[in-house]
């Protein structure tokens, strides 16, 4: 579960961000179907596991994870070998000089002598940053491509190609509405104040942060249908009611939602988004009636610990003292890569190191090195998170305690059913789990689970007292 699901609204702010914007709070995925009988939930011993596949769909988990990881990296790395070639290349400078041109006014219908002059430089802007998310996107869609042909193939997305790229397409539609006027903002800010640009494009991305959070599910119904979950859930909610009370998060049932996720995907989700008046349950109609209702409860209770425990505004904390950072060090080398390759991309190569960069081609050079800062601190990012995903499962497991039979066992049962759904590998190279991981693995989720039992000699939990 993310707090924000489209890839092209969060490059609206993450180009520039450099992926510091809190994102996958949540669970990393929801429970699938349930497996025909749960797993114990005791210790697991030796090289024993809580999480367990069937045989036939353990060699799928594998061979999927080890194909996921390469897309992840390889996707990754590409999208740095593109910004860098469409530089080297001067695309973006032909592409800021044909802006140029064809936002051009007519010449006046009084003065026959009038030269055609520029429209102002805002509007040439939106132009060039509209045409860079356009190119981009395109640049990247082979790698997205892959991503879905082997996610259909392998049995989870139901999506077919048209949908997909409709998807795409609305994705695209967002990053060039709201994305391109944000680049625009931070490209004026730059042009603005040339010696401290990086400390105005951090203040103004601090609100922006919070905006993402607050407004990411007014757009969710652009790709998803949905409904109230009390419309054929009823008792689910009375359920959900309960975990409410114990955990505090004030969520009505006006504001839970049933998701038409089975349009799309065979995967089983239920997730806590937004803040504030926006915040809400959402239950996959692929995962309601599915698996046990216990099940479902514990997820939310996993929700409601990113709320109860204040992760949002830590890791919201967190990303803004990194984001200033970030920029003041990309500022420096994006000066020095602007003297040093200006001439070749097509820079004005001008005393003052910032000028470069107020160019629509020069602010490039910035997003350039930010993407870079992200590619590296993406396993710090991801280290944070799943300390928060940890927090996140002892405070579910602990939320429903006294509502369900078993804790231990439901918890268990819950995430053998998400890694058979999503075929996660049982057993990933500890590197990718540093690198890529940004929850613990389902094994090291399901082997704390079945171990976690404070109430054991009648103690109590870290977060609950009963």
């Amino acid at each position: 579960m993310t707090f924000v699901r489209w890839t092209q609204l969060v490059v609206c702010c993450g180009i520039v961000l450099a992926g510091l914007v809190p994102g996958a709070c949540g669970a990393q995925s929801a429970p699938a179907s349930a497996p025909d009988s749960a797993p114990a939930a005791t210790a697991p011993a030796g090289n024993r596991t809580a999480y367990i596949l069937p045989p036939e769909k353990l060699a799928k988990a594998i061979a999927l994870s080890r194909i996921r990881n390469i897309l992840d990296i390889v996707g990754a790395l590409w999208g740095l070998v593109v910004l860098w070639l469409l530089l080297a290349t001067r695309t973006f400078a032909g592409i800021e000089a044909w802006a140029g041109r064809v936002s051009g006014r007519r010449r006046s219908p009084v003065r026959a002598d009038s030269e055609r002059l520029p429209h102002p430089r805002w509007l040439q802007g939106l132009l060039f940053f509209a045409v860079f998310f356009i190119v981009t996107t395109l640049a990247g869609l082979p790698i997205d491509a892959l991503g879905h042909h082997f996610s259909r193939e392998y049995g989870i997305s139901l999506q077919g190609w048209g949908g997909w790229l409709g998807d795409q397409g609305k994705g695209l539609g967002l990053a060039v509405l709201i994305g391109a006027p944000i680049l625009l903002l931070f490209n004026w800010i730059v042009r603005r104040w040339p010696r401290r640009y990086w400390l105005g494009i951090w203040l103004a991305a601090v609100p922006l942060i919070v905006a993402v959070l607050l407004v990411s599910p007014l757009f969710e119904p652009i790709f998803d249908k949905f409904e109230p979950l009390t419309q054929n859930h009823a008792a689910l909610v009375e359920e959900l009611e309960k975990v409410v009370a114990r955990t505090g998060t004030d969520i009505p049932p006006g504001r839970m939602f049933l998701m038409k996720a089975s349009e799309k995907t065979n995967g089983l989700n239920a997730y806590v988004d937004g803040i504030g008046a926006t915040k809400r349950i959402v239950v996959w109609d692929t995962t309601a009636g599915r698996i046990p209702d216990d099940e479902i409860m514990f997820i939310f209770g996993h929700e409601s610990g990113h709320y109860v425990l204040n992760h949002i505004p830590k890791q919201v904390s967190l990303s803004v003292v990194g984001l200033f950072f970030v920029l003041w060090t990309c500022a420096g080398f994006a000066g020095w890569l602007a003297r040093r390759f200006g001439s070749a991309w097509g820079l004005q190569t001008q005393d003052s190191s910032a000028a470069p960069l107020a160019s629509r081609t020069g602010f490039v050079v910035l997003i350039f090195a930010v993407s870079i800062a992200g590619f590296v601190l993406q396993p710090v990012i991801n280290t944070v998170s799943r300390h928060y995903e940890h927090e996140a499962d002892v405070y579910g497991q602990e939320a429903v305690h006294g509502l369900v039979a078993d804790p231990r066992k439901t918890a268990v049962a819950a995430f053998n059913a998400l890694g058979e759904a999503w075929l996660d590998d049982p057993n990933p190279s500890p590197f990718i789990e540093f690198w890529e991981y940004n929850h613990p693995s389902v094994k090291t989720r399901a082997n704390f689970a079945a171990q976690y039992d404070p109430w054991k000699d009648g103690g109590h939990g870290e977060f609950f007292e009963k």
